[in-house]
């Protein structure tokens, strides 16, 4: 049995590309070998296996929530307490090897040692990025306390899967960095995308006014202000459309952003700003807009960049670090910088050169794109070949 680390996503509604990923990969997994999700109770103090709710919620497709962090229900921290107080001993059983695909916390962090005397094969990791420590003041605080002792803990693993190049090779410089030379092995394995999902009878029909996609996080490295900026620009010069942002917001990072829609929504700029939405809402989104802006400084994969071309939608974004390696195949407006001053002309061009527009949307159709029974098997097959390092 694989033994799949679920403590966060079992416990959130959220929808970010994290989650996302998890039950993504939990329910592959599950249709071709027998995986038991599994989580650290932190009321009974204890690993054990998730219950019928908390596997419910391991399901894609989940009603989006509105914040990110995990929820305990009052029964859930009851229970907990009780069979502790009672010394109850969970049951869990053994596996053949050990999957965490989430970014782990110092409580899970700590406990890694029990779950792994449980497993006989191979422990494995995820990793998405060390961003935090590349742009620190763009990250919320605690994420930045807490990546240096989590990148110290993924050295407990027998294997880190890295999710793109540019991240593996972050991982390697920072051991490399702390002067570690006993490390797991680490390999770049990129990401699966969704399934599209087949669109109704007919063709959207083209709005009067184009609407232009932005789909992300709201956070700081995000860099929504530098679009907003150059979307500002572009309608005081007349260009005319309109800015849909589809996203969970960041208060800690995303403050200047925050206020710059609302600044502009109250000057009566067509600025939609709707938060976390369902899948069905964000394949609508995507199937009805003229292209995507992904603003980004730096990311660890770019998931929003291919959804964009899997629905032969083009994207503007940075051609730098991880998303040079998304947008190499085409589809893209790659810019050496994402900058207002850089943004807005790029956006322009392709608002008012529909040719270049529907050349780089035959471009992203003819594209392929990996899907999740492809990552499973890439990932499980990498596993297998992994030694133990203890």
């Amino acid at each position: 049995m694989f033994l799949f680390d679920a403590t966060h996503t079992s416990h959130t509604q959220a929808q970010t590309g994290i989650q996302r990923v998890c039950r993504s990969l939990y329910t592959e997994l599950a249709k071709g070998r027998k995986t038991g999700a599994v989580c650290y109770d932190p009321y009974l103090k204890s690993w054990r296996a998730t219950d019928a709710g908390e596997t419910a919620t391991l399901r894609p497709g989940q009603a989006a929530g509105s914040s990110r962090g995990a929820k305990w229900p009052l029964h859930r921290r009851i229970t907990g307490h009780a069979r502790r107080l009672l010394g109850a001993k969970p049951a869990l059983p053994a596996g053949a090897a050990f999957i965490c695909p989430e970014l782990f916390s110092a409580r899970v962090g700590a406990r890694l040692p029990e779950i792994f005397a449980r497993v006989r094969g191979p422990r494995v990791a995820i990793f998405y990025d060390a961003i935090g420590l590349q742009y620190p003041e763009l990250t919320p605080p605690g994420t930045v306390a807490r990546l240096p002792a989590y990148l110290r803990e993924l050295l407990l693993f027998d294997g880190v899967a890295a999710i793109s190049e540019t991240s593996a090779a972050s991982l390697r410089d920072y051991w490399r960095w702390l002067g570690v030379s006993d490390t797991p092995v680490v390999t770049a394995i990129p990401l699966a995308i969704d399934e599209r999902p087949s669109p109704p009878d007919g063709i959207p029909a083209q709005r009067a006014i184009p609407r232009l996609l932005c789909v992300s996080t709201l956070e700081g490295r995000k860099n929504h202000l530098a679009l907003l900026q150059a979307c500002e620009r572009l309608w005081q010069e007349g260009v005319k459309f309109e800015l849909q942002l589809l996203g969970l917001a960041r208060t800690d990072t995303a403050a200047a952003a925050l206020a710059k829609v609302s600044a502009l929504q109250q000057a009566g700029r067509p600025v939609l700003f709707e938060g976390s939405v369902s899948d069905a809402a964000l394949h609508t989104a995507y199937r009805e807009c003229a292209f995507t802006i992904y603003p980004s400084l730096i990311e660890g994969f770019g998931l929003p960049v291919l959804e964009s071309l899997q629905y032969g939608k083009p994207c503007i974004c940075s051609g730098r670090g991880a998303l040079a390696e998304s947008t190499r195949d085409g589809g893209c407006v790659a810019l050496d910088a994402v900058d207002a001053a850089s943004l807005a002309p790029a956006i322009r061009r392709l608002l008012q050169n529909p040719a270049e527009l529907a050349a780089l949307g035959a471009e992203a159709r003819a594209r392929h794109f990996k899907s999740w029974p492809s990552y499973t098997l890439e990932l499980t097959a990498w596993m297998e070949g992994l030694p133990r390092r203890g």
